[in-house]
Parts: C-alpha cells; structure tokens; sequence
C-alpha cells in the first residue's frame, strides 16, 4: 500500500445544524456516537465524482502515474447509476485503461475489496490497483428517523496497492500480510435499506436495528482481527496503529476493550465525518498519514462490519518496501 487519499465534500453539517430539522440535540448524538460533523456531497456531486479526488491524491502520494493503474476495484452501497459499475465511471474520469468493477459489502466493503485486489494481483498479472471506497450515505437517509439520520455523512478514501518482487527474506513482512472476511446472511434484516431494484423498484431508506448491530459489531470486529493477527503470526500489542471502520466511537473504544488495545494506538475520526460507509477506513488513514502518525513501515491492522451482516480485517506493513 503506496499511497493513501481522501475526499471530503464541501457541504459541512453539525449536530447543531442537523437539529434544525430533526428531533435531536448535540448532547444526544455525541453521548451515543461521538459523532460532532458530517460532509454530504452537493446536488450535481456523485459518488464517483468522490472517488476520483480521492484516487486522484492516492495517485500523487503513491508518485505513480495514472497510465500506470491496470486494476481499480470500488466499493459502494451508493452507485452513481444501478449499472454499470461505478468504477467504470472511476476509469473513464481518470482517462487510463484498467480492469474495473465495484464491490458491494456497505462498510464492510473497503477490507472486502483489499482482499479481492490482493488475490487478483496475486494470481494475475496486476501490478497497480487503485482501490476505493466512496458512498453518498446521505442519499438513503430518512430525516424522519434520528436513530440512523444523525449516523452517516458522504466521502471517499482511495489506495494504491503495488506488487513487487520479494527479492529478500525482509519483504515478506511487507505489504498486506493477512486478509478474513466473513458473511452471515441471516442477520440480512439488522441492516438494510427498505427498498432495491428487484424488491420494489426504489433505492429506499437505511433501516438498523441499532442495539444487535452494536452487539454483533464489537464481537466480530474483535474476532476477525484476532484472526487476521493469527494468519500472519503477529500479536495485537505488535500493532503500531488499528484504523477501524468509523461508526460509532463506542463501538471503537469497546472493541479496544476486548482486544485489550492501548486506545492511544486507535485512530479515530468518526467525530469529524461520521459513518462514511466503505471510506471510512481509507479516510482515516489519509488522516492519520497526513498528521504524522501513521509512518512508513508501521503495522497497521484494518477492521470493518456492515450491512449482510459482513465483516473483516486486515493486517499490512504499509507503504514501500526498504531494502
């Protein structure tokens, strides 16, 4: 992993401002969420709009060029049409010709499409892959309801995964080290929005039965890094820095609990952005990089739940391989 990018849209909401029109408070939503802002993206900006800022920096920082990109994999729950894929519209803006197609795991579904470009790269003749994640959560909101409206805000978070040559016995502690993603459709019902194409023709709103997701968050997202931690022989107190998916501060601050995780490791930006879905993960990271923390060569585990439900993690030795 290479380069890091993000995108946030200029439209900057507040507890406060979220108040105006809905039956919240401030002190409501930060007590269950630790939540203060969200972006949400304007009327004329798409998802793939997003992606491409976010690909667009991931690229410079990676210090690739974008004729160079041979894969780009996105993952969404919130596509600028039903079809094509909104990765074909990700190439198309970017101008550069690559294999492209979306993953659909919602938040999950940034660590979903690590693992996708990771086994493509291996079994194939991939060498750059752009992956991003990007979703306009606000356009499956329902102002009506304030347990899940006050949750979600619009970004994007892009990677750039290269493949290179284990030429010595130290590179093969680099890189992505490990991948676990997992599927339980019959908790299909705890996440869902209450419309689709086949079902009734309509994108519909976010439906969440908050309580069993929180319960089933902190179990899975502890369990599939401790089995990400396990397939790549590392312990948790090996972990330089765990960026989790951004939900709900909580839900991170129970998860460090039970992995019995120094909280000072955890990066945590859900107070500026909120639930940004599948950018969540990539978004923090930008953050982190951007401000110091997160360094060349530092392990770094990845963890994620959404809507299936589905869940994963991943343990990586970021950026480029020294010698």
């Amino acid at each position: 992993m290479t380069g890091v990018g993000s995108y946030l849209p200029n439209n900057k909401y507040s507890n406060e401002d979220l108040s105006k029109f809905v039956e919240t408070s401030d002190e409501w939503i930060t007590k269950r969420s630790g939540i203060k802002f969200r972006h949400f993206v304007s009327n004329n900006e798409t998802t793939s709009d997003m992606a491409v800022h976010a690909a667009l920096n991931a690229i410079k920082n990676s210090q690739i060029k974008k004729e160079d990109i041979d894969l780009i994999i996105v993952a969404t729950t919130t596509p600028d049409n039903t079809f094509p894929a909104t990765a074909t519209l990700v190439q198309k803006k970017l101008g550069v010709n690559a294999v492209s197609f979306d993953v659909q795991a919602v938040c999950a579904g940034f660590v979903f499409a690590l693992s996708v470009a990771k086994s493509m790269m291996i079994d194939n003749n991939y060498t750059n892959c752009l992956v991003v994640g990007a979703d306009s959560m606000s356009k499956l909101l329902n102002w009506k309801d304030r347990t899940t409206s006050v949750l979600f805000g619009d970004g994007a978070g892009a990677v750039i995964l290269q493949k290179f040559e284990c030429v010595n016995r130290r590179l093969k502690d680099w890189g992505i080290l490990s991948n676990v993603i997992h599927s339980d459709g019959s908790l299909y019902n705890l996440l869902k929005t209450s419309g689709g194409v086949a079902f009734n023709q309509m994108t519909g709103f976010i439906e969440m039965s908050g309580k069993e997701v929180f319960k089933h968050a902190i179990d899975k997202l502890s369990s599939s890094l401790e089995e990400a931690l396990s397939l790549s022989n590392k312990e948790v107190n090996q972990l330089d820095w765990l960026v989790p998916h951004q939900a709900n501060q909580r839900i991170i601050l129970a998860v460090a609990d039970r992995l019995r995780m120094n909280t000072q490791k955890i990066i945590s930006t859900v107070k500026v952005h909120g639930n940004t879905s599948a950018a969540s993960i990539p978004l923090a990271l930008d953050y982190a990089i951007s401000a110091k923390k997160v360094k060349n060569g530092n392990l770094i585990g990845l963890q994620a739940i959404g809507g299936g439900l589905s869940w994963g993690a991943s343990v990586i030795r970021i950026g480029k391989p020294q010698n």
